[in-house]
């Protein structure tokens, strides 16, 4: 392990994360890794030690909801479980990508990431992220929690060492930017905007004439802070939970992608662990991405007053902007038919 990791594992640790594995390194990123992995001795040993991480400050939804799958656990089995949690891993000096290693080595026990993410080891994925591919949340809901979500779930563990339990919900993203006004894809033309690690994602930017930059979230803040990015897209919610509205006037809701968090566990522990605890663990997962998703509708207003408040202009698209936004975008759909099997295409309707 290079001396970075062992400081960052290391802080981890400190922080009361899981210490089972300090030797994962943090290129351990195929699935034959996984297949070479033992259950920690914490996973099948009580107290059972249960970290839980993510990337955002203890007050968002997704943080609340990791409590609550806390919460749950202890409540039902007591001192029998350790639970503590690791709500901002970039607090520690970690990238937000690396919530995929360090559960997928089992320093944390369970995580969360946007889908995006995982593209580049399961490329199914990547129809998800096909821009203006669902017409509403419930829509959008309905289909992770169904068919879709099974399919994608099964898609991930089958390359990834993680076992899926569930889908929060990111919900639509908007684009921001510090330059002027977008309420047509010919503003967009020369912008530099963050994307997400997709190629679909870039691509989609790409035929709205902007200049797509894939970017760790913590480089992405910084590209805004010190304006070398132009523009960036995400949920009200994350653009006011990183701080972006403090630099972006310009806040557009375009609605063009819909994105969901998987939540994964590490394989090996929880395929260790007692069935009552495994059934447990589902169960409170499931309630949680309830919680999730309700509190995520309200994040959402507060951050658009938040966003007014300091100052910013949120912009709302006519029906007619947004069939301009949907036209431009439109040679995706085709090359996306070339790309994914009938079966998966049909499972979005395409």
């Amino acid at each position: 392990m290079s001396r970075r990791n062992f400081l960052k594992t290391s802080a981890l640790i400190g922080a009361g994360a899981l210490a089972s594995d300090l030797a994962a390194p943090a290129a351990a990123n195929t699935a034959s890794a996984g297949e070479t992995q033992k259950a920690p001795t914490s996973a099948m040993s009580k107290p059972i030690r249960i970290r839980m991480g993510g990337y955002g400050p203890p007050t968002t939804g997704f943080s609340l909801a990791l409590k609550r799958i806390g919460d749950r656990l202890k409540a039902r089995f007591g001192s029998d479980v350790d639970v503590k949690y690791v709500y901002n891993i970039m607090d520690l000096a970690y990238r937000g990508e690396d919530i995929l290693w360090l559960v997928e080595d089992g320093v944390l026990t369970l995580g969360y990431q946007s889908s995006s993410y995982m593209t580049d080891r399961v490329p199914d994925m990547g129809l998800a992220d096909l821009p203006f591919l669902f017409p509403s949340a419930e829509n959008a809901r309905a289909a992770m929690d169904g068919q879709l979500g099974q399919v994608l779930s099964a898609k991930i563990e089958e390359r990834m060492n993680y076992r899926i339990l569930g889908y929060f919900e990111n919900g639509f993203r908007h684009v921001s930017n510090r330059v002027r006004p977008v309420r047509t894809p010919a503003d967009m033309k020369g912008m530099t905007i963050r994307v997400l690690p997709s190629k679909v994602q870039a691509r989609t930017f790409e035929l709205l004439g902007a200049i797509p930059k894939i970017l760790d979230l913590t480089e992405a803040i910084q590209g805004v802070k010190d304006g070398t990015l132009d523009a960036q897209e995400n949920p009200f919610a994350n653009t006011v939970t990183y701080g972006v509205h403090k630099f972006h006037r310009y806040h557009t809701m375009t609605n063009h992608f819909y994105l969901s968090r998987p939540i994964f566990l590490h394989r090996q522990s929880f395929d260790a662990w007692p069935r009552e605890l495994q059934v447990e663990m589902r169960e409170a997962v499931r309630d949680a991405v309830a919680f999730q998703r309700d509190l995520h509708v309200k994040e959402e207003e507060e951050a658009a007053a938040a966003i007014r408040k300091d100052g910013g202009e949120i912009i709302e698209l006519t029906p007619e902007q947004h069939k301009a936004f949907v036209a431009a975008v439109s040679p995706i759909y085709a090359e996306a038919r070339s790309q994914y099997s009938p079966e998966l295409l049909a499972l979005v309707n395409m």
